[in-house]
């Protein structure tokens, strides 16, 4: 089948497409209780004839399953949402409901997208006659890290798969040949004792004397780890008073780096400081990780394959209306990192990146944040490229991603992503010397000893 039919079918699935950005937009759901988002892809999947699979222990995940044999390609859907972004699709901060979750980094798109093409490839399957096999995974708890996705590795849902396809909106189109740092989230539980703060001070013991100098001694470790790694937290000391010593306080960490070696060495010299500041504080710390995911895994040859979808595929067109409101966003934004990213990314003409980026520029701008998608690369050829959704300069995990991720100038983005996952799924199943080469590279690059450690309970 020509691309150009493939992008006309997948035009001709645009206006479910757009119903399902804007349902989910609307619908925000954290990771955990995406209930009507997952049941909303559930049915539209089922209508188009897909065969629907329950994940045991997994109720907001799914596979969805149409024709038979091999290749066996899955593309990877998202949908939860982040706390505290709740943001109306406009160019000024201003929550739907103050405090309730918004979409700020796109999922709702992702999820729209990916659906979007699996259906779209079931039509290809049909008329040109195809053998394979296309599944969409409906994938909750991204945000989380250490569940979604992690967990679905580890109950082996992609033991059969040939390859998996994903993207992620951004305000960049280019391929990320390896992306994302690997992830580990610990938390330090310290126990004191408690007692009047100014009648009996000598009598308490302080938990949150023990955090405040476990992350002092953190902050000295930051100079002394690999220059990517990254290490972030947050605390609970209760709620008390100050004229209550505090008996219990915690901290969380999550700590990132290119290697999944890397952080459990950091963590060991994390877990040695918690230690020294129950010594000094007298108090009792109990360390527990509660999982991890890793980094994704590069296949040049995949990645090559995607490059030459997303150069090949129409870019999107703007109205003056869009362009206009993409402009206001990013009036809103910082403004060297809009110039940083005007530059970087050649955006001197428009708010918009309207270029595909080339080849390599994922080296000079590399995805330093982490997604449970890196553990699906440890099993099977994996890409995840980054499709322009966002006014240049917009960072993820903000009010003004989660306000563009409402607008037409989102979905035309999402629409986009879905013709570039239809095609690269075509051209596995009808290129069997590039599905090959894609294969090998794998299995020549594959780590023996990878384990999923996913959260359980």
């Amino acid at each position: 089948m020509d691309k150009k039919k493939i992008y006309d079918i997948v035009d001709s699935l645009n206006p479910g497409l757009e119903e399902a950005c804007r349902y989910i937009w609307q619908n925000p759901e954290l990771g955990g209780s995406e209930e009507k988002a997952s049941a909303y892809f559930r049915d539209m999947l089922g209508k188009a004839g897909f065969e629907i699979h329950e994940i045991d222990g997994m109720p907001n995940a799914f596979y969805a399953e149409y024709g038979s044999g091999k290749p066996v390609i899955a593309i990877l859907g998202e949908y939860d949402a982040l706390p505290g972004l709740s943001q109306k699709a406009e160019a000024a901060k201003c929550a739907v409901t103050e405090g309730a979750p918004g979409h700020g980094c796109g999922h709702n798109l992702l999820g729209s997208g990916a659906a979007t093409a699996a259906v779209a490839l079931k039509e290809v399957l049909d008329k040109d006659g195809l053998t394979g096999t296309i599944r969409f995974y409906g994938c909750p708890e991204e945000e989380l890290l250490i569940k979604g996705k992690v967990k679905m590795v580890y109950y082996h849902l992609f033991d059969d798969v040939d390859f998996a396809l994903t993207w992620h909106p951004m305000c960049h189109t280019l391929v990320w040949d390896g992306a994302a740092l690997a992830n580990m989230s610990a938390r330090f539980y310290f126990t004191g004792i408690s007692s009047h703060a100014g009648a009996a001070p000598e009598k308490g013991r302080s938990a949150l004397d023990a955090v405040e100098l476990m992350n002092v001694g953190v902050n000295y470790l930051r100079e002394h780890v690999i220059d990517k790694a990254r290490i972030h937290y947050t605390t609970n000391s209760g709620g008390l008073p100050p004229n209550i010593v505090p008996p219990k306080a915690d901290s969380w960490y999550f700590v990132r780096a290119p290697h999944m070696s890397d952080i459990r060495e950091i963590i060991e010299r994390i877990k040695k400081i918690a230690e020294g500041a129950a010594l000094m504080t007298e108090t009792q710390v109990e360390s527990v990780i509660e999982g991890g995911c890793c980094e994704i895994r590069a296949n040049h040859a995949l990645s090559d394959l995607v490059q030459e979808n997303l150069e090949a595929c129409p870019l999107p067109e703007y109205t003056a209306e869009e362009l206009e409101f993409a402009r206001a966003l990013q009036k809103e934004c910082n403004p060297a990192v809009v110039a940083r990213d005007t530059a970087l990314f050649e955006a001197y003409d428009s708010p918009m990146m309207q270029k595909v980026g080339r080849r390599d520029l994922h080296l000079a701008a590399p995805l330093t944040a982490s997604t449970d998608g890196g553990d699906v690369s440890f099993v099977v050829p994996m890409h995840m490229f980054a499709v322009a959704c966002w006014p240049v300069g917009v960072a993820p995990h903000t009010w003004q991603a989660a306000a563009a991720n409402g607008t037409t100038l989102a979905e035309k983005g999402a629409l986009y992503a879905a013709k570039v996952l239809a095609c690269t799924a075509y051209d596995l199943l009808t290129k069997p010397d590039r599905a090959t080469a894609i294969t090998k590279e794998f299995e020549a690059t594959k780590d023996p000893d990878y384990k999923p450690m996913p959260q359980l309970d």
